[in-house]
Parts: C-alpha cells; structure tokens; sequence
C-alpha cells in the first residue's frame, strides 16, 4: 500500500491515510472467509438468536520506523479462547458504544489509556459461534509505542506485530486440524512463532485487505 506521499504506508505510519481508507464499504465477509476454518459453524446465530456483544482493537503505532499492531496470548485461566492469540477486547458492558469497549479492554488487559487512542474507524462485526458473540473491530493510532503493562489473569504474552509481516504471503500458512471427529482446514498467520488463526486472523484478513487495495474489495 502506498502512501499518499508515494512512500509505503508501512514504513511511513500515516494515521489520516489509514482513516480514509476506513471510510465507505468495506469488503465485510469476503475478506473475512479468506481466513476462515473450514468447515466454520456459521455467519450468524441460529434461530435469529441475539448474540453476545462485543469489540476488539486492532491498535497501530509507529515503532522502529515502521507500522506495528499488538496481539496477546491469553493465559490459561481466561473463560473463552484460552491460550489463544487474540487483540485486545471483550464483552460490551451496559450502553456502552463500540469504541468505548475496545479502548476499556485494551486499558484493562495491556495498560493503554483510551485517552491515547484515536479511533480512526471500524470495520465489519463478525459473529464467532464457538462463544456466542458478536464482535466489532476497532482500528485506533497512538503515535508512540505504549508502555505495555499487561494484565497478568488475562494477557500471558504480548506480540508486537509488523503489519509488513502480516501483509507478507509467506506469512500465511495452512493446516488440516483434526477435533475429535471433524477434520478442519485451518488458515493461519505464523507471527513469532505463533499461529494466529479463527476470528481474529479473519479480522485481520478484512483489515489488510481495506489497507492493500482499498475500501470494497
């Protein structure tokens, strides 16, 4: 992706770029299957059902030149997703907006005040049937690399991530899971030694694909 002064919006982190290529339709599911298990339960809960709700972040900052998000491994102990590589976030709490649950997570989970962030956009909501919830991404900036302050009962690890490295074909890779009697086709990026895979390699699917060709494709 190329910045609006010809120079790559990864080496040249550009928050105005970034939120206006947030703006108008996004590629939503199309973006979002490319990452996704196979077979996957479903897109939307049965029975017209209303799901849990909930937000995550995907939170850039600059750092050694170049444009980083971060991710957490979940410790073992955390209710959903355990062990999980995941972006901050969590269940939404009262009239919350969903911004306001992505920055409350991020601050409860990593020590990130929401003060920090700008919200630059959000991007499709994508329903994850294994929980039940429903979740909306949320893309914020801070212009420097937080102070990581990790909350030890939710967060075993932090992943600070390139979005070069996300964005690098190599990195994605593929496997055939076996879970008890389903056999499942699983895509995955491979950051760090980790596999980063389900709801939240498919956000980031839909994510990269808004920043490498723009809105709708």
């Amino acid at each position: 992706m190329k910045g609006m002064d010809g120079r790559t919006l990864w080496q040249d982190p550009n928050p105005a770029t970034i939120r206006r290529l947030l703006q108008g339709p996004k590629p939503g599911v199309a973006a979002q299957a490319r990452m996704a298990t196979r077979p996957r339960p479903g897109w939307s809960p049965e029975g017209g059902l209303t799901p849990r709700q909930g937000s995550v972040l995907i939170l850039l900052y600059p750092h050694n030149g170049q444009l980083h998000l971060v991710l957490t491994r979940r410790t073992d102990t955390v209710e959903n997703h355990k062990g999980q590589i995941s972006l901050p976030g969590g269940r939404r709490e009262g009239d919350e907006l969903v911004e306001q649950t992505a920055l409350r997570e991020a601050q409860e989970e990593l020590g990130v005040a929401p003060h920090a962030v700008e919200v630059l956009g959000v991007l499709t909501p994508l329903y994850i049937p294994p929980s039940d919830f429903c979740i909306t991404p949320v893309v914020g900036w801070t212009g420097a690399r937080p102070d990581w302050q990790p909350d030890g009962v939710e967060v075993a690890e932090v992943l600070e991530v390139p979005l070069r490295l996300l964005a690098d074909p190599a990195t994605v890779r593929r496997e055939t899971w076996q879970r008890d009697e389903l056999t499942m086709q699983v895509p995955y990026f491979l950051v760090q030694g980790h596999r980063v895979w389900g709801a939240t390699a498919m956000v980031l699917s839909e994510f990269l694909a808004i920043l490498t060709t723009g809105p709708g494709r």
